[in-house]
């Protein structure tokens, strides 16, 4: 019992549950709404685009093994309390867990384009896969790189479901592209503000490492400036969200009130309140705030389908 909990606390089961519930609910509230709308018939049917999802949560989990396997050391620092790799499972089975999940991601995809109209998904995930080995080996010390390679790849999440319908591009599904590319521009930016928080959160043990994480390079009050940029650019973009497809229509008030209370109002509060943390914990509290309204944001795919 003890190993299963550490397993599923190394792959994060928390992030993994966030990926599964933004592909499901997109899956029902835009994907399959605007192609039955538009009369199209989908690359992926509801069976594959499960097998889409269980890819995802394959690789995203291998990508967190392998960031733990890789940065051992720096976490006993950190998060000593938290360690799991060596001191519940050891270092080789976290290898073959991350071997086996990746492999799996890359032969599900490989399934998916022979089985479907889909082309080169096994390509495009290897790609991810790739990535994230490196960015755990290199990329996550150096200066900004990792941050959003992270970021792209959580992007990725949703840009892969328009990914496998390329071939599907019509004028009339251009608004379900649209909204793709929106949702998947939110996830980028408000996981490029957190990836930056955690940074700051952990700038003790990254120091000890020789890490180039921007807190390091250009110190604390800088790299609080540029989230504060990050973050009032991303209330901006989502205020002209809400005027250019609601057009603060209070016909759709819920959407509108929904938006202002449990995205734009967090995200007010995290701007203020960043500038005056300075302890590795306040600056946790801010990162699982945003990641609060990482989900809050996803979840207004509901209110498409409402």
């Amino acid at each position: 019992m003890k190993l299963f909990k550490a397993f599923v606390q190394l792959i994060r089961w928390k992030n993994l549950l966030f990926i599964i519930l933004t592909q499901v609910i997109f899956l029902y509230c835009i994907y399959l709404p605007f192609f039955n709308d538009a009369q199209i018939k989908t690359n992926l049917s509801v069976n594959y685009f499960f097998v889409l999802i269980l890819i995802a949560v394959c690789i995203a989990a291998a990508g967190n093994i392998i960031n733990d396997y890789f940065d051992y050391k720096i976490d006993v620092i950190n998060k000593p309390n938290k360690v799991i790799v060596h001191n519940v499972i050891a270092k080789k089975w976290v290898l073959c867990w991350y071997i086996f999940l990746s492999v799996i991601g890359i032969v599900l995809s490989y399934v998916i384009d022979v089985n479907t109209h889909v082309n080169n998904l096994v390509w495009a995930n290897s790609i991810a896969v790739l990535l994230l080995f490196l960015y755990a080996v290199f990329f996550k010390k150096q200066f900004l790189v990792g941050n959003l390679l992270i970021s792209i790849l959580t992007a990725w999440v949703i840009l892969v479901i328009s990914f496998c319908e390329i071939a599907n591009y019509q004028t009339s599904l251009m608004h379900f592209f649209n909204i793709s590319f929106l949702y998947a521009g939110f996830a980028l930016l408000i996981s490029l503000i957190r990836e930056v928080v955690k940074d700051m959160e952990d700038i003790q043990g990254d120091k000890m490492y020789n890490c180039k994480t921007m807190p390091i390079v250009l110190g604390i009050k800088a790299t609080k400036t540029f989230v504060i940029f990050l973050s009032l650019l991303l209330v901006a973009i989502i205020v002209f969200t809400l005027i250019y497809f609601y057009q603060l229509n209070w016909t759709y008030w819920i959407g509108l009130f929904y938006t202002i209370i449990f995205i734009l109002l967090p995200l007010c509060w995290f701007i203020i309140q960043l500038p005056k943390v300075h302890t590795p914990t306040a600056f946790h509290k801010l990162s699982s705030l945003i990641k609060l309204v990482m989900l809050t944001g996803i979840l207004t795919i509901v209110l498409f389908k409402l």
